[in-house]
């Protein structure tokens, strides 16, 4: 017994939301192959497509630690061989770990007797998640698994609607930054008045896609506590966040860890028109990038 799943980067934190809000982003992502063998074990056969060498142990990859936790929480007498086919760059704050972590369980929850509905798969991703980035946090897991928008506690995962219009743009450099060299610089102490303007961001942003109010989200839909910290590691980041928002972008930051950068616009054609601009501003830094343009509605992991 066989299934494939594919599963599509994402874009975590979304500046306000640090480790509980982030949105899938479609064109792009990693696929997983599960087999269902007799042995009581999780095994990866093969990871293909990573430019840079990745745990083949299952215990030390998100994949196969997320179908260790799977197994372990359903008592499974069976077990797991995996193949995994990278296409999300490692260190580009895309959620690529997350990628393969999904994309493994729902191609593994395929082949079970009685196949789990998906808001039970978020315990086992949060457990693979927490193999890359040192913390069971939901950001790029949760909207895999539920599509689109999503708040994502230690215990659920919550869609959060937006127009079908608007469109988010993801730039990603040619550079690396790891999760957990860019976790280590929020190091130190926070005033409170940072987390007040943080939260009081935060609550802007989602009224305004719960209402499809584009004002709200350009009042909140800015980073006071996290990206001053972190934009330092990112070189040209401050000039392709301000080319978004000179395009027209209701807002934009860091995504993820880094160092790609994303931005929220009313539609596609506004999107479109600042891809360019953003590169450019990665180009004067002395970098290459790819970009992609994705309904904020985008779909999530997939059987394939």
């Amino acid at each position: 017994m066989i299934a494939r799943a594919f599963a599509p980067a994402s874009v975590a934190n979304v500046a306000v939301g640090f480790d509980i809000l982030g949105h899938a982003i479609a064109g792009i992502g990693d696929t997983v192959s599960v087999r269902r063998i007799d042995e009581p074990a999780v095994r990866i056969a093969a990871i293909r497509g990573s430019a840079v060498e990745l745990p083949l142990e299952a215990a030390g990859n998100t994949a196969g630690a997320a179908l260790l936790s799977l197994r372990e929480g359903l008592g499974l007498g069976y077990g797991f061989e995996l193949e995994i086919d990278k296409g999300i760059p490692f260190g580009s704050g895309m959620g690529g770990s997350a990628a393969s972590c999904v994309a493994a369980l729902v191609a593994a929850n395929a082949l079970l007797d009685a196949p789990l509905p998906r808001a039970a798969l978020y315990p086992h991703a949060l457990d693979g998640e927490a193999v890359a980035s040192g913390g069971r946090h939901g950001d790029n897991v949760g909207p895999l698994l539920a599509g689109g928008l999503a708040l994502c506690t230690a215990d659920r995962v919550v869609p959060v609607p937006v127009p079908a219009c608007w469109h988010s743009l993801l730039v990603h450099p040619h550079a690396v930054l790891e999760t957990r060299r860019a976790r280590q610089a929020l190091q130190g102490s926070y005033a409170l008045r940072e987390f007040v303007a943080q939260s009081a961001n935060l609550a802007l942003v989602l009224s305004g896609c719960h209402r499809g109010d584009a004002t709200l989200v350009r009042a909140g839909l800015r980073d006071v506590l996290i990206e001053p910290r972190r934009a330092g590691l990112i070189a040209g980041f401050e000039a392709a966040r301000d080319a978004a928002l000179s395009a027209g972008a209701m807002g934009a930051g860091i995504s993820g860890a880094g160092p790609s950068v994303f931005a929220w616009f009313e539609d596609a054609m506004q999107a479109q028109a600042a891809a360019g601009q953003v590169r450019a501003a990665f180009a004067a830094a002395g970098f290459d990038s790819d970009a992609w343009v994705s309904p904020l509605d985008a779909a999530g992991a997939r059987l394939c």
